[in-house]
């Protein structure tokens, strides 16, 4: 490549973070460093990347265009990354998963039940968390692979790919709560009664919902399912967690917009290559249903 990884990544990250010095501390390198790798960049490609008049650097319309391709090369970097893992990768030692409650599918269970015959001796941990928590800890190593209702953006460093199969989120109330013998109920009339949120989760998936005055938050769906069940307010669920858990407790709203089909993303880290094992649970899960035989 004549452009060189490092570079790339520099320029990516300072070109996400807005700061080439945010990009230093990202990146575990001196401000120097990253300036340098970025102006050689520039100087190979014979473009200005960005704009330096103002005290933070911006990017120009082709730097823009650039970083685009950019990360187009830095998930192809991936793709052979894990090429490479699948025809002489080191088995890891322990494999950690952590997962959004959003994401639930008969054919990821199936696909558990090959990975456990294929690599019974291998130590494999899973984790429970959402959103941005959730790609913080595949950030930093604590996890090897996520799987997260989709954002609009990742680091840099996080390398995601979109899951075949998607989940659903509608609304949910207790079957005594006054909400839930109303028909085509709208927004303004859920504002009046007490929202149970899951943490900023509206507002990070660009939903636009009335606020609450009254919402309680908690960091799991199971938490919110728990709360919705003893009647305390409406919330937005995953359908399967309900049907699994709650069918005989909880009612469904007919409220307008509700339910959404939510997409989910695999995520990684592109600073941590996956060995064997997690290389092989990745693809899995990419790969595309089967279609039954007729």
């Amino acid at each position: 490549m004549r452009h060189s990884p490092e570079a790339l990544t520099a320029f990516a990250e300072a070109a996400t973070l807005g700061s080439f010095s945010a990009a230093a501390r990202k990146l575990g390198k001196s401000q120097s460093t990253i300036s340098s790798a970025i102006a050689n960049l520039e100087i190979d490609l014979g473009l200005s990347l960005f704009d330096r008049s103002s005290r933070k650097p911006r990017l120009t319309e082709q730097g823009r265009v650039v970083l685009g391709k950019v990360q187009e090369i830095l998930a192809a970097s991936d793709r052979l990354d894990r090429v490479a893992s699948q025809l002489g990768g080191d088995l890891e030692a322990k494999l950690s998963v952590v997962w959004s409650d959003t994401y639930q599918s008969d054919r990821f269970e199936e696909i558990l039940i090959a990975f456990e015959q294929r690599f019974p001796d291998l130590e494999f941990e899973c984790l429970i968390a959402e959103h941005l928590d959730l790609v913080s800890l595949v950030q930093t190593g604590r996890a090897h692979i996520g799987v997260v209702a989709a954002q609009s953006i990742y680091p840099p460093d996080v390398g995601s790919a979109t899951i075949a199969e998607q989940s659903e989120i509608t609304l949910f109330v207790a079957k005594n709560h006054p909400l839930a013998g109303l028909q085509d109920i709208t927004p303004e009339l859920l504002a009046h009664y007490r929202e149970l949120r899951l943490d900023t989760y509206l507002e990070r998936v660009g939903q636009a919902m009335p606020a609450s005055r009254r919402a309680w938050s908690a960091p799991s769906y199971l938490m919110l399912l728990e709360m919705a069940v003893l009647g305390f307010g409406w919330a937005a669920i995953p359908r399967w967690m309900v049907t699994r858990f709650a069918a005989d407790s909880l009612h469904e709203l007919q409220a307008r917009g509700w339910p959404r089909r939510v997409p989910v993303d695999a995520v990684w880290s592109r600073q941590k290559p996956l060995g064997r094992a997690g290389t092989w649970l990745l693809e899995e899960m990419l790969a595309p249903p089967s279609k039954p035989e007729i």
